[in-house]
This record gives C-alpha cells, sequence and structure tokens, in this order.
C-alpha cells in the first residue's frame, strides 16, 4: 500500500536528508509476503517505497533477491522455538548475504525478520544496525517522534525533514 500511496501523492517521502549522508541500505525480503504468496510484484514495491525514503543511489540490493532471497532464519515460530544456536546458525546465511552488501542498515518490513536480523548483527559485532520500513517512511515523512528514534544509529537519530504541507520544522 506504501508504493500505491506514494505513487498516487497521498504519501510524499523525501529521501534528501541522505543526499549528503550517504547512509547504505538494504532490504530484507519477507518470506511470507514474497516467496510465499506476492512474489516479486511486491518486491519491486519494496524497493520502490526504499528508494523514495533512503534514495535510490543509497540501496543496495542483497544478491539473490525478491523471490529467490534466503530465509533470515527467525519466521514460521523459530524466532521463538527456544533454540538460539539453531536459529542463529540457520540464519548466517542472511548474516552473510547482509554483510556482502556493506550496507549501514538492513531494513526489515516483517517484525520477525526485525527481529532475527538484529540478533544476527548483534552475533557480527553489530556489523549493521537494523530498522524498520515504517519508521524510515516517518523519517522521511518528517513525522519520526523522539521515542520513536530510540532504537536508530547516531548517523539517523538527529535527522529532521522539513515539509513545507506540515508548516513546520
Amino acid at each position: 500500500m506504501y508504493a500505491q500511496w506514494i505513487r498516487e501523492g497521498k504519501l510524499k517521502p523525501s529521501s534528501e536528508w541522505n543526499k549528503e549522508r550517504k547512509i547504505k541500505f538494504t532490504v530484507q525480503d519477507p518470506c511470507q509476503l514474497v516467496r510465499k504468496t506476492l512474489g516479486d510484484p511486491v518486491a519491486d514495491d519494496l524497493r520502490y517505497v526504499v528508494k523514495a525514503v533512503v534514495g535510490e543511489e543509497n540501496f543496495v540490493d542483497m544478491t539473490p533477491n525478491k523471490s529467490n532471497n534466503f530465509c533470515c532464519g527467525g519466521g514460521g515460530g523459530f524466532l521463538q522455538s527456544g533454540f538460539p544456536e539453531a536459529r542463529r546458525a540457520y540464519g548466517q546465511t542472511k548474516a552473510n548475504q547482509i554483510l556482502a552488501t556493506k550496507a549501514d542498515y538492513c531494513i526489515t518490513p516483517c517484525h520477525n525478520c526485525h527481529a532475527q536480523v538484529h540478533d544476527l548483527s548483534d552475533i557480527n559485532g553489530h556489523a549493521w544496525q537494523t530498522v524498520h520500513l515504517w519508521t524510515l517512511l516517518c523519517l522521511s515523512l518528517g513525522v519520526l517522534g523522539p521515542k520513536e528514534r530510540a532504537y536508530l544509529g547516531d548517523d539517523l537519530v538527529d535527522v529532521d525533514v522539513f515539509h513545507p504541507e506540515m508548516g513546520e520544522e
């Protein structure tokens, strides 16, 4: 829906905040949404939104990606299964994929992916930060509140986006 709303002009994100920062982002394709149901069209919409939010030049795609992307290892209840070592071992394929992009952040639209990808960054010495798509969309719209910035890295926590429609900075 975000892609549709951006195309229709109902949402007007700005990637200007990242023009000079040049913070690099990659995105995790959620298994349920992309691989198991809606496929590449929704993965393409996901990338459209990400690029509108962070700038096309600051997006680094994983390989493979979209319907061929690898599972993060946390879905299907595995995140809550009580077997963290097995989950992390399975997720190492995803960790290696993220590391190969050299992105500063991995965007995770799914909350299971978010928890797993964040945990994988912890065991990899915080090689990347993990952020929800919704958080970056709000940041790019200039409506991200202070409490919602608590888990962002130092490079994003102070980003302010001015939108003339809002009438304030």
